[in-house]
């Protein structure tokens, strides 16, 4: 699949936006603004610097860092010197971390300095140590500044200082200083629109990440299609909250910033304080995220004291959007484009998306229809399709659908079957229309009594009540049931303190069926959450 016929690839669209918005403002992140130009410079500089580390055509480049115009400098030189990047979630422990920069086997590694109070290199020390020390013989394989990781030749700390045996920015980008212009253009303009671009891994909500593989045709088709339907255009000041490390904030945000002319405004931790401010200052028209960002922005007491007048599009996605939410972003903030969306890494993160003028229930209750050139259905357990109203499993058929995971046959044949359908293990319904709703996660779905039970459903009834701000439902087992649903409620700040346990069970009986009401409630302060804004189920189950 050659794909975008403009760009080809993305070290050619970087050269592009370069040169199309030459003086337009590309990225603004704190006392730092760039013009697309000085980005341009920035990030053939980066690559230089790469190509004089050595790196080659295909070796895996990983950023540890959080959203700077340091990791979108760092990430588009590795990719313009035909790397493929490997971005790291900035919420992973050491550990963790040295286990995606193993199973990538990755030759460069950019990490941030300190990160919220953490020493990331510190802790990246500690953690290589820790498992050179576990595998037998794997301390002597020592070819780089790290322990157990032979294949990590050179690691670039995104500041002005760094140990002895790693790189600091500055000393970084000097050493490209030798390398050709010309070299740098060649090693860019060899890079195929077929090559792998990146490695991005799953989310983790229901087990251990895997690493989907992306070429640059698919990224730049699946984002010059998000941007055309979110109505992206030059000139938008887009604050990207999404972390880069996930689709929604590198391709969503970065990439297609680049292909239509956007100012980025990255933001390394969000706020509901500093996002207000940002809008306000930076006069943001672009703000996607989950529907908790909106929620927090929408209920925060300082709203009133900042103009968020500027906003234009807002894009989220989740199994839940309560209506409420789309209602109040068009009616109280004023915001012409709410759009939902659905996708995940292995489908380079876009699948089905709302249109513009779409009405405020269809945005609420859908995810919208198949983007061009895809193709989606819903099938039964026992894989023959479902007509439309049927609840069952989304597989996927289209340009978008990964290669593979990393070096991993075996779950890539699990995932994708020999006709190219990807087996999304999400549950779904299709209206007549092709709209797509989720409705949960296969392996969330429990049953009880021999009923089959939707979390997804329970919640988007459970969130109608005034008094929860956010709720999520999980089965837990039952001797006498097999299983019964139990609610954690995150209760609404000053709107019903009173609310108990006893009470919400009792609204939700006349509310739903029987067996789909939750047999127990827990109230929690917050639901965990994975970097995407997907509720961390497996750890609520954990829970005592």
């Amino acid at each position: 699949m050659r794909g975008d016929l403009e760009f080809g690839s993305i070290p050619r669209l970087v050269h592009t936006a370069a040169a199309r918005y030459a003086d337009r403002e590309a990225v603004v992140d704190g006392r730092t603004r760039l013009t697309y130009r000085e980005l341009g410079e920035r990030v053939d500089r980066a690559a230089a610097a790469c190509l004089a580390l050595g790196v080659e055509a295909g070796d895996r480049v990983a950023v540890w860092a959080p959203n700077t115009v340091d990791w979108i400098v760092s990430a588009l030189g590795a990719v313009t010197a035909g790397a493929v990047l490997v971005p790291v979630n900035t919420r992973f422990k050491g550990a963790e971390a040295v286990q995606v920069l193993a199973r990538t086997r990755a030759r460069l590694l950019f990490v941030t300095g300190t990160f919220l109070g953490t020493s990331y290199v510190a802790t990246l020390r500690s953690a290589a140590r820790a498992g050179a020390g576990a595998a037998p013989g794997a301390g002597s394989e020592v070819a780089g500044p790290l322990p157990g990781l032979p294949e990590l030749r050179d690691v670039v700390v995104l500041a002005d200082d760094a140990p002895a045996d790693f790189h600091g920015w500055k000393e970084f980008l000097a050493a490209g200083n030798a390398v050709p212009a010309r070299s740098v253009q060649a090693r860019a303009d060899s890079v195929d629109p077929d090559a792998p671009s990146d490695i991005l891994f799953t989310s983790g909500t229901t087990g251990v990440p895997k690493g989907a593989v992306i070429t640059h045709a698919q990224t730049l088709r699946a984002f010059g299609d998000w941007s055309t339907l979110a109505g992206l255009r030059e000139g938008d000041h887009y604050l990207i909250v999404n972390p880069f490390f996930h689709t929604f904030g590198y391709k969503a945000g970065v990439i297609a910033s680049l292909m239509r002319g956007a100012t980025m405004v990255p933001q390394a931790v969000f706020t509901p304080e500093a996002v207000l401010a940002t809008v306000a200052a930076e006069r943001i028209t672009v703000l996607p995220g989950p529907p908790t960002l909106y929620q927090s922005l929408l209920d925060h007491p300082a709203r009133g004291g900042h103009d968020l007048s500027s906003l234009r599009v807002v894009v989220t996605g989740a199994a839940v959007v309560p209506r409420p939410l789309i209602d109040r972003l068009r009616g109280e903030l004023g915001v012409p484009t709410v759009l939902t969306a659905y996708g995940m890494s292995e489908a380079t993160g876009l699948v089905t998306m709302c249109r513009r003028g779409d009405p405020a229930e269809k945005v609420a209750t859908t995810s919208g229809r198949a983007v061009p050139g895809t193709e989606v259905k819903v099938v039964g357990a026992d894989g023959a399709l479902l007509p439309p109203g049927g609840a069952g499993e989304i597989l996927v058929r289209g340009y978008q659908v990964m290669s593979g995971y990393f070096e991993d046959a075996e779950a890539t044949a699990r995932a994708v079957d020999r006709e190219g359908w990807l087996h999304t293990g999400d549950v779904g319904v299709l209206d007549g229309e092709g709209n797509l709703r989720i409705t949960d996660r296969v392996k969330d779905m429990f049953v009880v009594g021999g009923f089959n039970v939707y979390p997804a459903e329970v919640e988007r009834v459970l969130a109608r009540h005034p008094g929860i701000a956010e709720v999520a439902v999980v089965g837990m087992p039952d001797a006498r049931l097999g299983e019964v649903g139990r609610a954690f409620v995150v209760r609404r700040a000053g709107v019903e303190p009173e609310l108990t346990a006893e009470r919400l069970i009792a609204w939700a009986r006349r509310e739903m069926a029987n067996y789909k009401v939750p047999r127990g409630v827990e109230f929690v302060p917050s639901l965990p959450r994975n970097a995407a804004g997907k509720v961390l189920k497996r750890k609520l189950r954990d829970l005592p």
